[in-house]
């Protein structure tokens, strides 16, 4: 049973033509490509969320942008409220997978709405103009 709606906060980080992405390695979406993200710790400001969590899943700091855009996600055991920043990579440009990701790398724009992508992800990038298609 669900308590409460958890927060949640994802950067965006693009290089050109590429999007960095990481494979989720445990539950929700095991097995799935993501934008880098997680839960917003109490105290914690969205901004400050964001570059924890690419830092934690990508090794690569940076400093969070604009919000691109949110979305929910409800299933039988979680409620997550996610809001996407945009986020430039300030240095080194080479992810290391870390925390909850089995794998970050980044992918040409073009190949993105062919992986396994958590749920809504393809949808959500294309109507905010990240990936130039979803089929």
């Amino acid at each position: 049973m669900i308590e409460r709606a958890e927060v949640a906060a994802g950067a965006i980080v693009r290089r050109a033509d590429e999007l960095l992405l990481v494979l989720r390695g445990h539950a929700p979406a095991a097995g799935e490509w993501s934008v880098p993200g997680g839960r917003v710790e109490p105290g914690e400001l969205l901004m400050e969320a964001v570059v924890r969590e690419l830092y934690e899943e990508t090794g690569l700091r940076g400093v969070c942008g604009p919000l691109v855009g949110w979305v929910e996600r409800i299933s039988e055991d979680h409620h997550f409220v996610i809001l996407d920043f945009e986020a430039t990579v300030t240095g080194d440009l080479t992810p290391t997978a870390g925390g909850d990701a089995a794998e970050a790398r980044w992918w040409p724009v073009s190949e993105v709405a062919s992986l396994p992508l958590v749920e809504g992800l393809a949808e959500f990038l294309y109507d905010h103009g990240v990936i130039p298609t979803i089929v």
